[in-house]
């Protein structure tokens, strides 16, 4: 996701769209810890990053800016 897709979404959109990555982010960690073979390895740095993404414009909007 880029920054003006979340930046375009509300936040009751946002905060599911980051429930869904969370959740996305435990089942690729499991994956990891059980030692299945990894498809895509750069798909939980992509994951950690739209969530941090999410969080900052969140914390944007909270905070009035």
């Amino acid at each position: 996701m880029k920054i003006k897709e979340i930046r375009a979404m509300k936040d009751k959109d946002l905060k599911i769209k980051l429930r869904e990555l969370k959740l996305e982010l435990m089942k690729e960690l499991a994956n990891v810890k059980t030692g299945r073979p990894v498809k895509n390895p750069g798909k939980i740095r992509n994951l950690k990053r739209n969530i941090a993404r999410i969080l900052t414009v969140l914390k944007e909007r909270a905070s009035g800016g």
